[in-house]
């Protein structure tokens, strides 16, 4: 039997720091792999590869897989895409000719979950402001004078969406004396019951949660979800966690907030990206903000490109995805 044809679809840039030479050689060991990496489907070399490809393995930086586009490749039958949301480049066309899609978000969720996991940890016991204040006193801390209600015993933990990095986070919680809430419209009784939760309403989250960490996608019925009214509900010191999307967060409320030193934040996305340069939450020794660094990077690539490699080795052999993306879930994934 020929092997498939493929060809990587990607910013060249994603293509180097994601598929080593390990991955790129067990990609072209399953496939007839095209050389060189399609990042403009308009040119002439993209055209002709894209006429006779089979399977795409994408990534960040791919354009869109427009009806033009596959209009041009009449065998395209699989996406492999690298990263986490397929948003960016899998379209409506894709969908209506039958692709199967598959992505990497199971793999990108791990290192965004233990990023969680781990500010939900260092803001109970706030690590980062007494390393801060001890740095400026230079003294020793007096531990038995520490506020009762600092610290992670039996702190309450909210999280916003049971998506695949929330279910995670609930997973990597579980060694830890956390009481669990969940909100997620989709969560059947059933469901939490099985992960170990509690699921309460989007209020009561908000009211109760020590700590609130933010997993729903960007959707049009969650931009601005955590408005001024959650935030004003939330209990003095709470803290609000953001790994999802920034435009998911009223964020002038949240400054208000915050600069009153009511509740705290840690802030891995804003919207923009790069918050102005006068944004007062800069400046907020209530917040912390972290340059989207949460999602996979360095050596946590290559659990991106392993993952992808995996697929490409099922879909190969003519079984189906592992991980498939499925057009019926797109309302409720990034």
């Amino acid at each position: 039997m020929s092997r498939p044809r493929a060809a990587l679809a990607m910013a060249p840039r994603a293509a180097a720091a994601v598929l080593d030479d390990g991955a790129m050689t067990a990609l072209r060991g399953l496939c007839d792999l095209a050389d060189g990496v399609l990042d403009d489907f308009s040119t002439s070399a993209a055209r002709d590869v894209l006429s006779d490809v089979e399977l795409l393995v994408t990534g960040w930086g791919c354009p869109p897989l427009d009806a033009a586009v596959l209009a041009g490749a009449p065998r395209l039958r699989a996406v492999v895409h690298t990263a986490g949301s397929v948003r960016g480049h899998v379209t409506e066309a894709c969908w209506d000719r039958g692709i199967a899609v598959t992505s990497a978000a199971a793999a990108n969720a791990v290192p965004v979950a233990e990023y969680t996991v781990a500010m939900i940890l260092l803001s109970g016991k706030r690590v980062l402001e007494r390393a801060r204040g001890h740095r400026a006193a230079r003294h020793a801390d007096d531990g038995l004078g520490v506020p009762p209600h600092l610290g992670n015993y039996g702190r309450t933990v909210g999280i916003l969406s049971a998506s695949m990095i929330g279910r995670r986070v609930i997973d990597l919680l579980r060694p830890h004396d956390f009481r669990v809430l969940v909100h997620d419209p989709h969560l059947t009784a059933a469901e939490a019951a099985e992960l170990g939760v509690e699921a309460v309403s989007l209020a009561e989250l908000f009211a109760r949660g020590d700590v609130v960490s933010v997993h729903t996608p960007l959707l049009p019925a969650t931009r601005g979800l955590v408005g001024r009214e959650l935030i004003a509900a939330m209990r003095p010191d709470a803290v609000l966690i953001n790994t999802a999307r920034g435009a998911v967060l009223d964020q002038d409320a949240l400054a208000e907030a915050t600069g009153a030193g009511r509740i705290r934040a840690i802030l891995d996305v804003t919207d923009p990206e790069v918050l102005a340069l006068d944004h007062p939450l800069w400046t907020d020794d209530n917040v912390l903000i972290t340059p989207h660094l949460a999602g996979s990077q360095g050596n946590e690539l290559r659990r991106l490109a392993e993952l992808a490699v995996a697929e490409v080795t099922r879909w190969a052999a003519g079984q189906a995805f592992a991980h498939p993306v499925r057009r019926e879930r797109l309302g409720m994934i990034a």
